[in-house]
């Protein structure tokens, strides 16, 4: 007589990816993570921390040594770190176009992540993302100009190499989640731009990801006095 066959184990359900944010309106790196998310494709619950929080207040006013949020949490994985997050999302969806399939094209990729991740304080300094904001005839600082000439000279550099709309070509991946705060800082205090770059902001500005995370951000009652007032 043959063995019984033993019931099915039911599976559990696997726990949500959760990622969590701070605020849509002066976070540039939790716009970084959530555009990151979203060009790979995977389902998170959003979680937000009020920017009453000291902790994120410190980030956004980037008095904080290091970066906490956004956080992703996916499959018992917990990743906090903004470049650390665009990779681990680059293995868990390889055909995302998060980074580029050739080799050069990727190492060039990861070298301008790296440069915006790490570098560019003069410029965060300067012109600190805010949303909600507009400074028409800012005066922007001769450091921040040099970080400006340098952003300029990155995108004209790729859109040239890859042939555009966005840094490496046809799909947006993460370099462009990368520069996308950017983009917004130079329309907030209307920096002049060459042809190109200008064209690259709207290509980014554009995008149907920006205008949802825009149009949250000038719903959110939270304000943060220092980065409103009129530089």
């Amino acid at each position: 007589m043959p063995a019984a066959t033993p019931p099915a184990r039911k599976r559990r359900p696997s726990s949500p990816a959760t990622l969590t944010l701070s605020s849509r309106n002066y976070s540039s790196w939790s716009l970084r993570g959530w555009l990151m998310v979203r060009f790979a494709g995977l389902d998170v619950d959003e979680l937000a921390v009020p920017v009453d929080d000291a902790q994120a207040r410190k980030e956004i006013l980037l008095l904080s040594p290091s970066i906490l949020v956004p956080c992703l949490t996916h499959e018992g994985v917990k990743v906090w770190d903004t470049l650390a997050i665009g990779e681990y999302l680059a293995e868990v969806a390889p055909d995302s176009g998060l980074l580029p399939a050739d080799r050069a094209a990727r190492a060039h990729c990861r070298a301008i992540c790296g440069e915006m991740h790490s570098g560019f304080a003069s410029l965060r300094s300067a012109l600190p993302m805010n949303l909600r904001a507009d400074f028409p005839g800012h005066k922007v600082w001769a450091r921040a100009e040099a970080d400006i000439e340098r952003i300029v000279a990155i995108w004209s550099e790729c859109l040239s190499a890859y042939g555009g709309p966005f840094l490496f070509g046809a799909q947006r991946g993460l370099a462009d989640a990368m520069y996308a705060p950017v983009t917004t800082r130079f329309r907030t205090y209307h920096v002049k731009l060459d042809r190109t770059a200008y064209r690259y902001c709207d290509t980014i500005l554009a995008m149907p990801e920006m205008k949802e995370w825009i149009e949250a951000a000038r719903a959110e009652p939270e304000e943060i006095e220092e980065l409103d007032m009129e530089f």
